[in-house]
C-alpha cells in the first residue's frame, strides 16, 4: 500500500510514520483550507487564512492519529501485535502484525476508530463553543468549528460498510460472529467494500462531467479507485495468509542454491552466472561459509574496464536481514521481505552457511494450487 514512509515518533510504543505522499497531501489541504475560509470568513488577511489553513491541516495529522492510535490500543489489548501507525494520502492505518484472533476482537478494534473521531469532535466543538460565547478572534473560532465538523465526517465516513474501512471491518465481524467464517466473512465485506467504491468512481465522473465539479469529482473518483484496490486487496491478502499458515520457508527452498566464489572476477559473474541464471543476487561462498552477497546493481555501478581486474570479493557486500531468512521463519514473513525489498528471492542461512534459496515463483505455485483445492 505504502511507498517511501519517514519515521516521526513513537506514541504509547507504537511507531508513528508518514508516508512522502501525505506531505503532498497536507500541502495540498492547507491550500484549500486557505482558499476556502476566505467564503465563511470575512475581511482577513491572506496571512491569516493560510495561518488557519496550516493550523487545519495540522489538526487533521492530529485527529488522524488519534484515530489510529485508538485502533492499536485495542488491538494491544486483545494481544494483536501492531508495527505502528503510517499517515498517507488518503488517511491513516493501523499496521497490524496478523489478523484479530476473534470476532470480538475484530468489532471493538474497528468501532473504536469511529468513537474516538466522535469524541474528538465533540472536544473541539466544546472548544469551539466556548470561543464563541467569549468572543475569542474569529481565525482560532473557525478553526476549531472546521476541526469539530472534520472529525464527525471521518466518524460518518469511517462507518460505511465498506471494507477495508472501520465501518466494513464491523460489518466482518458480526458476518464472522454470525457464521463463524472468518473467510467468507471476509469475502462478502471486501465485496461490499468494492461496490461503494465503484459507487464513489461512478459519483465522481457525475461531478465532473455533469456538475462541472472538476476538483470535487476527481476526489470522489481517487477515494473510489482507492477503496475498490483496498477492498480486493486486503481479501487477497487473507487468502494469502491462510494458504501460507503453518507453512515454514524449508518447504519452499531449494535446498542446492547456486553460489559464487569469491575469486573469479565481475566478468566471469555476468558471463557465467548471471546471463547463464538469470538470477540478481548471487550468495557468495568460499569453503561453505556465507562470506557476503553480491547484486546486479552492484555490477552496474562498476566500470566494465574494471570487470577483467576487480574479483567478487571486491565487490560483495555483508548481507543483510532483508535479503536473507532462516529455514524455520514463517513463509508468510519471507512474502512479506520480498514484498517490502521488491526482490524475488531470499538466502536461506543457518548461522554463516547457506542452506537454500527461496524463490517468490515457487511460493506463488503452492499459493495458486491449495487455493485452487480450497476453493473445490
Amino acid at each position: 500500500m505504502f511507498g517511501k514512509s519517514i519515521k516521526l515518533f513513537k506514541l504509547f510504543g507504537f511507531e508513528v510514520k508518514v508516508d512522502l505522499s501525505w506531505i503532498f497531501i497536507a500541502v495540498l489541504i492547507a491550500w484549500s483550507l486557505a482558499t476556502y475560509f476566505p467564503f465563511l470568513y470575512k475581511n482577513l488577511s491572506i496571512q491569516t487564512y493560510w495561518l488557519m489553513g496550516i493550523v487545519g491541516a495540522i489538526g487533521l495529522f492530529i485527529s488522524i492519529i488519534f484515530h489510529e492510535l485508538s485502533h492499536s490500543l485495542v488491538a494491544r489489548r486483545f494481544g494483536i501485535p501492531m508495527k505502528g501507525i503510517t499517515l498517507f494520502i488518503f488517511g491513516g492505518v493501523s499496521e497490524m502484525g496478523e489478523e484479530p484472533p476473534n470476532a470480538k476482537a475484530e468489532f471493538w478494534m474497528a468501532i473504536m476508530g469511529p468513537v474516538s473521531s466522535v469524541f474528538l469532535g465533540l472536544i473541539f466543538y466544546g472548544i469551539y463553543s466556548q470561543a464563541l460565547r467569549i468572543n475569542w478572534p474569529v481565525p482560532v473560532i473557525g478553526t476549531f468549528h472546521y476541526l469539530a465538523g472534520l472529525n464527525g465526517l471521518l466518524a460518518v465516513f469511517n462507518l460505511l460498510p465498506a471494507f477495508p474501512l472501520d465501518g466494513g471491518r464491523v460489518l466482518r465481524a458480526i458476518l464472522w460472529s454470525l457464521k463463524k467464517n472468518f473467510r467468507w466473512a471476509t469475502r462478502v465485506a471486501s465485496g461490499v467494500g468494492s461496490t461503494f467504491g465503484f459507487l464513489m468512481i461512478l459519483w465522481g465522473l457525475f461531478n465532473v462531467v455533469i456538475r462541472g465539479n472538476f476538483i470535487g469529482g476527481i476526489w470522489w473518483f481517487l477515494i473510489g479507485m482507492f477503496l475498490q484496490s483496498s477492498a480486493k486487496m486486503s481479501y487477497q491478502q487473507i487468502v494469502i495468509r491462510k494458504a501460507l499458515e503453518g507453512e515454514v520457508v524449508r518447504r519452499f527452498m531449494v535446498s542446492d542454491p547456486m553460489t559464487v566464489e569469491p575469486s573469479i572476477t565481475i566478468r566471469q559473474l555476468v558471463e557465467d552466472y548471471i546471463y547463464k541464471y538469470h538470477m540478481k543476487m548471487f550468495p557468495v561462498v568460499h569453503a561453505d561459509k556465507l562470506l557476503g552477497c553480491v547484486s546486479t546493481k552492484q555490477v552496474q555501478e562498476t566500470s566494465r574496464e574494471e570487470w577483467d581486474q576487480k574479483t567478487v570479493r571486491e565487490l560483495a557486500s555483508q548481507c543483510s536481514t532483508e535479503n536473507t531468512i532462516g529455514p524455520q521463519a514463517d513463509a508468510m514473513e519471507a512474502l512479506s521481505k520480498m514484498n517490502r525489498t521488491g526482490s524475488s528471492r531470499l538466502i536461506v542461512v543457518e548461522g554463516d552457511h547457506v542452506v537454500g534459496m527461496i524463490a517468490l515463483k515457487d511460493m506463488l505455485k503452492f499459493l495458486s494450487l491449495k487455493v485452487e483445492l480450497d476453493e473445490k
